[in-house]
C-alpha cells in the first residue's frame, strides 16, 4: 500500500451539439467540412466585428448544469482570457471566470467499494480554440472549430484514484448526452479532459504541488497517464525531490507523461470582462421550463433497471444512453418482461449493432419486434431457443415481426401431446446413463434428457412441457 493519498480534481471540456457557433453564425458542424472553410470574420476574430451570444448554448448549458444538481445564478457574465497562441486567432479567448452559468452540484459515482459523491465548483460556457496538427514540416492550422460553444466542468478535489476518475469522467458523458447538451463523442473530439494530480503523505492535511495533465481525449489515455503520474512523483517524493506545479502532456507513443510549460496562473490570463457583451440574465420561468423537460438521471435508471433482476452490467449498457434506455422501456413495457427483454438487447441486439456500427436509432429491429418476441415465447408460441437462434436472425436480416417469420417459418412450438409422450419415452430409452442418475438423486441429469427430446423435436417442442413429462414417466 502506498504511503501517498492521491488527490486529484478533473476539468471536463464538452463541446455542445448546437446547429450554430457560441458567438456567430456559422455551421457548428464542421465534420466533414475542408479546413478553414467553417469561419466567418467574428469567429476569426477580425477588427471591427462584434459576437452575439448564442442563446440555444446557455439553454444547452443551463440543462447540463440542472442534470448536475447545479445552482443557475440569476445572471453569468462573458470574460477575455488573454493569451497568445496560433490555434486562437483574436489572441484571447471569450469564456466566464468570474461569474459562471452553474455553481456547484455532485455526481454519484460507482466503484468497487461503493457509491461516491464527487463535487462540482462549476460549469462555465466559453468558445473553443482551433485544430492545431504537427506534422515534420511544420505545424497546420484548422480554424473550423473555433468558436464552437464548450462547457468546461471543473470539480473539486474530491478523487482520490484512477477508478474514480475513470468513473466520473464516464458517468460525466452520460449526464452530458441525456441532458440533450452534447453527443459527447470522443472519437469526434466533442469531450476532453485536463487532469489535476498532487500527492501527499497520509494524514497530512495541506495538498501538495499539483500537476496538470492537458488535453486527454479518451479514457484510455486518461487512465494511463493518471496513473504514471502517480508513480512518477511517488518516486520523486519518496528521492527526497520536490513537485513542481506545472503543466505536462501525455506522449502515447511514449507511454509517459512530459514537462510542458510551468503552471500558468489566472493573474497571467489577465481575465477582464468581456466589454463587447452584456450580462446574460437567467430568468427563473426559463429554467424551470428547461428542468421540467429533463429525463431521470442515467444512475437512477441503472438502480431500477437492477431493481428488475438485471445484472448491473446489463443495466448499464441499457442506461448508457438515452435513445438505449428508451428502447429499452419501451419493449419492456410491451412484453411486461424487462428481464427477458433486456437479455435480447444486451446480447443478440446489440451484438449485432456493435459488429455492423449501426446506432440503436437505425435498428430495423425496434423496441415493438423485441416486445413481440417476448410474448410469444411468455404465451408458448415458440421456445426461447428458436426466438434466440431463428426468429432474431430472421429479424435482424429481414425487419420482418416476429409473429410474421414464425408463421411462414413454420416455427410455432408443437403441443402435441402424443408427440411429446413419444420423444420423451424415445429418450429415456436411448439414454440408460442419464435415466440412472436422475434415479440415483442427481435431478440434473434430467437436461440430458430434454436436450435429447428437443433435438429430435427440432427445437418446436416446448422444454418445459417435456420436462414434466419426463419427470412423470420417471417416477411411474
Amino acid at each position: 500500500m502506498s504511503e501517498y493519498e492521491v488527490i486529484c480534481g478533473l476539468e471536463i471540456h464538452v463541446q455542445q451539439n448546437t446547429k450554430t457557433k457560441m458567438f456567430c453564425r456559422c455551421n457548428n458542424d464542421s465534420e466533414n467540412a475542408r479546413p478553414n472553410t467553417n469561419v466567418c470574420p467574428v469567429c476569426m476574430g477580425f477588427p471591427g466585428q462584434l459576437p452575439k451570444a448564442n442563446k440555444k448554448a446557455i439553454e444547452k448549458s443551463i440543462a447540463a448544469g440542472l442534470m448536475f444538481g447545479s445552482q443557475i445564478p440569476e445572471r453569468s457574465m462573458f470574460d477575455r482570457k488573454n493569451y497568445f497562441y496560433p490555434d486562437s486567432p483574436k489572441g484571447y479567448q471569450i469564456t466566464q471566470n468570474f461569474h459562471p452559468i452553474a455553481i456547484g452540484g455532485n455526481v454519484e459515482v460507482e466503484i468497487k467499494e461503493g457509491k461516491k459523491n464527487i463535487r462540482i465548483h462549476h460549469m462555465h460556457l466559453e468558445e473553443d480554440a482551433g485544430k492545431l496538427t504537427h506534422t515534420a514540416q511544420g505545424s497546420l492550422i484548422d480554424y473550423n472549430r473555433t468558436g464552437t460553444p464548450l462547457m468546461e466542468l471543473v470539480t473539486e478535489p474530491d478523487i482520490n484514484s484512477v477508478e474514480e476518475a475513470v468513473a466520473f469522467a464516464k458517468e460525466v458523458q452520460r449526464i452530458m448526452r441525456y441532458s440533450g447538451a452534447s453527443n459527447a463523442d470522443m472519437e469526434k473530439g466533442m469531450m476532453r479532459f485536463d487532469v489535476n494530480v498532487s500527492l501527499r503523505p497520509f494524514g497530512q492535511k495541506e495538498f501538495g504541488n499539483k500537476v496538470e495533465i492537458k488535453n486527454l481525449n479518451s479514457f484510455s489515455s486518461m487512465e494511463k497517464a493518471f496513473h504514471y503520474e502517480i508513480r512518477r512523483q511517488t518516486k520523486a517524493l519518496k528521492a527526497g525531490e520536490t513537485i513542481h506545479q506545472e503543466t505536462r502532456g501525455w506522449d502515447d507513443v511514449k507511454q509517459k507523461t512530459t514537462s510542458q510549460r510551468s503552471k500558468e496562473t489566472a493573474f497571467d490570463y489577465r481575465y477582464h470582462p468581456e466589454p463587447d457583451l452584456p450580462p446574460v440574465v437567467h430568468k427563473q420561468v426559463l429554467v424551470d421550463e428547461i428542468k421540467a423537460t429533463l429525463p431521470e438521471l442515467p444512475i437512477v435508471k441503472r438502480q431500477r433497471y437492477v431493481d428488475y433482476g438485471i445484472g448491473y452490467d446489463e443495466s448499464v449498457l441499457l442506461s448508457n444512453t438515452l435513445e438505449m434506455a428508451q428502447f429499452f422501456e419501451d419493449a419492456s413495457s410491451i412484453a411486461d418482461d424487462p428481464k427477458k427483454s433486456a437479455a435480447f438487447i444486451t446480447t443478440n441486439l446489440l451484438k449485432h449493432l456493435n459488429e455492423n456500427h449501426i446506432d440503436i436509432k437505425d435498428s430495423i429491429v425496434t423496441a415493438k419486434h423485441i416486445g413481440e418476441l417476448v410474448n410469444l415465447i411468455n404465451n408458448e408460441t415458440i421456445s426461447n431457443n428458436t426466438a434466440k437462434n431463428e426468429v432474431m436472425s430472421f429479424m435482424l436480416e429481414t425487419g420482418d415481426m416476429p409473429s410474421k417469420i414464425v408463421e411462414e417459418k413454420g416455427l410455432k412450438q408443437v403441443v402435441d401431446t402424443n408427440l411429446i409422450d413419444t420423444l420423451c419415452k424415445k429418450a429415456i430409452e436411448s439414454n440408460q446413463k442419464a435415466v440412472d442418475q436422475y434415479k440415483g438423486g442427481h435431478k440434473k441429469a434430467i437436461g440430458a434428457l430434454v436436450g435429447f427430446c428437443m433435438k429430435e423435436g427440432k427445437g418446436q417442442v416446448n422444454p418445459k412441457h417435456i420436462s414434466e413429462h419426463l419427470e412423470k414417466l420417471l417416477s411411474e
